[in-house]
């Protein structure tokens, strides 16, 4: 009991450790996409911390088996280098029993990747869907930033303001420069420059806004050539898009996983699939990481880090691979990703018994050899 106790601390901790660092590694890319988003004009920088926060228990799902795999290689590998294990199997500790031991904090890992897939991380995208949502209702105004150039409708609109007062209603020193298109809006044809000493915001009663630019110019041409028309206005209305929201949910990862079960359609029955796949993920990984956590002092405990990351990568790439095949319709739902977890499952078994497999042979030829040169 204190082995198994003193193998589970070490893994635990160790799965800890590294899950924290490729948290931190992966949400710090995350936000620097959002940032850059933010800084563009397409989120709102106050929306910035929710989405994040949201965000977490899917990046978890996908971490924690990760880092129990590296917890699992690491903390066994650091027990051989220090002969720790060569002690522990020379008490009877078989490759077999250090597996059934590893199961036990890849039971605790698996239930909350269970919790995580099945719940949170469900809930966390449906309201990550909402506030995005949210930002499509805002209007130039709302994500404006003084003294910064900002791309709006696909960069087909940049936006300039020098001020812009608390209430996001008054603005000065306006620079608009927009793209002018045909009809059908399949060519282009020149562009158009609105400049103005101030500008403000305007709600008509349909509910339509208006961006009042006074005292300005507006400059409408083609660039290259020189047939420029400039127009010089007290006034001058822009109108601001609206934006439709729709309610529905088009984020497979949002859906509720009640909605999933006993569902008809091909894309929720795949979601179902992997969200199952994740906790068993867990269990098919322990038996990957134990025999290859197996090192020589002499080779370092690093020697085999590589490839059973490539190998992790394998089976994760796989299972996205046949995800992706399975939507379009390429292979039948009903074969799944099964065949993917059945395939890892054999190698890991291939992997534990490799070694007892060999000293088994080796000592039935040694034990022919010997009856042969009796005879």
């Amino acid at each position: 009991m204190i082995v198994f106790r003193y193998l589970s601390r070490e893994v635990l901790v160790t799965m800890s450790a590294v899950s924290a660092t490729l948290l931190v590694i992966i949400m710090s890319g995350r936000f620097i996409k959002y940032l850059a988003q933010a800084t563009q004009g397409i989120l709102d920088p106050s929306a910035l911390l929710l989405i994040m926060a949201f965000r977490i228990p899917g990046f978890l799902q996908m971490i924690l088996p990760l880092g129990l795999f590296l917890g699992i290689l690491l903390a066994y590998g650091r027990l051989y280098m220090d002969s720790e294990m060569t002690v522990l199997t020379a008490t009877g500790m078989s490759q077999q029993r250090l597996t059934l031991y590893s199961f036990a904090p890849a039971l605790l890992v698996a239930l909350l990747v269970a919790w995580l897939t099945m719940g949170l991380t469900p809930k966390g995208a449906e309201e990550v869907e909402r506030i995005l949502n949210q930002q499509d209702t805002l209007t130039e105004f709302d994500t404006l930033v003084p003294g910064r150039f900002q791309k709006m409708r696909n960069a087909e609109r940049v936006t300039y303001v020098e001020h812009l007062s608390a209430d996001r209603t008054q603005l000065g020193g306006v620079f608009i420069s927009e793209k002018r298109r045909s009809a059908d809006g399949a060519k282009e044809r020149g562009i158009t420059v609105l400049v103005a000493d101030s500008g403000r915001q305007e709600i008509q009663p349909d509910g339509s806004r208006y961006l009042i630019l006074e005292n300005g110019y507006r400059y409408d041409g083609t660039p290259g050539a020189a047939d420029y028309r400039v127009t010089r206005y007290d006034a001058h209305g822009v109108l601001l898009p609206k934006a439709s929201v729709s309610g529905e949910i088009t984020d497979r990862e949002a859906i509720p996983t009640r909605e999933l079960l006993g569902s008809s359609k091909r894309k929720h029955q795949v979601e179902l699939q992997w969200r199952l796949s994740l906790p068993l993920l867990v269990f098919v990984i322990v038996l990957l990481a134990v025999p290859l956590s197996r090192v020589n002092p002499r080779q370092g405990r690093y020697l085999k880090l590589l490839p059973a990351i490539f190998l992790y990568m394998a089976y994760l790439s796989l299972l996205i691979a046949v995800r992706g095949a399975l939507i379009k319709g390429r292979i039948p739902v009903e074969v799944g990703l099964w065949p993917v977890h059945g395939l890892f499952l054999l190698i890991g078994l291939l992997l534990l018994y490799w070694e007892p497999l060999q000293l088994r042979w080796k000592a039935r030829r040694a034990t022919r050899e010997v009856a042969l040169g009796q005879a």
